[in-house]
């Protein structure tokens, strides 16, 4: 049958850690330690990288490296770059088990795909060491995949690159790149996606990319809901996004839609607008 195989996500932001709250304060304090401020923006923008390479982007802003080399009288440099990441990494382990609570629909969502024979993947912009924490954490609240890979199974080649895409193709035996769907809620989940030809899917609420907890959302009048959500949606379609749902609740009857447009010989990017 010539369907969707397997669904590959994303962790925080998309399955665990309702506005990917765990990286983004360990990014902002281990600036503030050199002396910079960085804003909440600022650190949410290259978010779904490889964590070293998430603090290299931030380096490269023009107002971060600007602010860097007028405080410290030169350019950064790749010695600077592992400076933060050797302060980043212990600062996220020590409250990484704090942000493992599956994001609402996402135990219903996974049941019912499995249900229909799906394989479950995921790819992640953290490494080995901060997975060791959360997938033992998630499976005990209900979540976990059928197989998961760092960047550290890739050479250091994390996103956008798509290589743990293929990794879970291979351990999966999905058959074709097209019958594989991609859930993130990053602009970096979209290009690994788009890179490795499967159809991309961004999930707006919960998402980094909307950056609010699940209080603050709520908190929002119906309009500031919608225009939010909308916001979003663009980002991620600016970004090559096949499609966008609001929340996993749709995912199920979007792989359906996916299905149809198979059938009808579209593929992901272009042919499947």
């Amino acid at each position: 049958m010539n369907n969707i195989e397997g669904v590959l996500f994303d962790w925080a932001g998309t399955t665990v850690d309702f506005g990917c709250f765990a990286p983004v304060n360990v990014f902002i304090d281990i600036f503030k330690n050199a002396g910079i401020e960085v804003s909440m923006e600022e650190a949410r923008a290259p978010m779904g990288l490889l964590k070293i390479d998430h603090i290299r982007a931030m380096l490269s802003m023009p107002r971060i490296s600007a602010e860097w080399e007028e405080k410290f009288g030169k350019a950064f440099n790749e010695q600077d770059v592992e400076n933060l990441y050797a302060e980043f990494e212990p600062a996220l382990l020590s409250s990484l088990a704090e942000y493992t609570d599956p994001i609402p629909e996402v135990i219903e969502t996974v049941s019912n795909l499995r249900s229909r024979g799906l394989k479950i993947g995921s790819t992640t912009g953290y490494t080995q060491t901060m997975m060791d924490v959360v997938v033992p954490n998630a499976l005990k609240k209900g979540y976990g995949p059928d197989f998961y890979i760092t960047p550290d199974g890739t050479n250091s080649l994390g996103r956008p690159y798509p290589y743990m895409i293929y990794r879970n193709m291979e351990a999966l035996k999905l058959t074709s790149a097209w019958k594989v769907v991609k859930v993130g809620d990053t602009t970096s989940d979209i290009k690994e996606g788009v890179n490795a030809g499967v159809w991309s899917v961004g999930v707006i609420i919960g998402s980094s990319e909307m950056g609010l907890s699940l209080n603050e959302f709520n908190a929002l009048s119906e309009s500031d809901k919608e225009g939010i959500i909308s916001k979003t949606e663009e980002s991620f379609l600016k970004k090559g996004a096949d499609f966008t749902i609001k929340s996993m609740r749709e995912l199920p009857q979007l792989i359906e839609k996916i299905n149809v447009l198979i059938a009808e010989g579209k593929r992901p990017g272009v042919s499947s607008k």
